[in-house]
């Protein structure tokens, strides 16, 4: 059977280098106003969370998101032509693979 591309869970240190890239980790901070929930926020403060970090991993874990997802739409061709040549042709040196 053929394998199709498959997305591969990136190792942490790749995940990380990659993370860094996606907005500018020595850029100031900037104070803002936000809306939350009364009772999410009294129970986080209750728990000392610091929320400055939980939204920042929040944000960057989205934006990660978003931006694979774009990847995704604009080589979603690409991938469509890659993943027809190996059904159509097979995986280069197929024969040599022991798995």
């Amino acid at each position: 059977m053929r394998r199709r591309l498959r997305i591969l869970v990136m190792t942490s240190k790749i995940r990380a280098t990659i993370m860094q890239t996606l907005y500018d980790q020595d850029a100031p901070k900037q104070a803002t106003n936000l809306s939350i929930n009364s009772d999410l926020l009294k129970r986080g403060r209750s728990m000392n969370v610091d929320l400055s970090a939980t939204l920042e991993k929040a944000l960057e874990a989205k934006l990660a998101e978003s931006e694979a997802q774009q990847w995704q739409r604009e080589n979603s061709n690409a991938i469509k032509a890659y993943n027809d040549a190996i059904s159509e042709h097979g995986c280069f040196a197929e024969e040599y693979r022991t798995f």
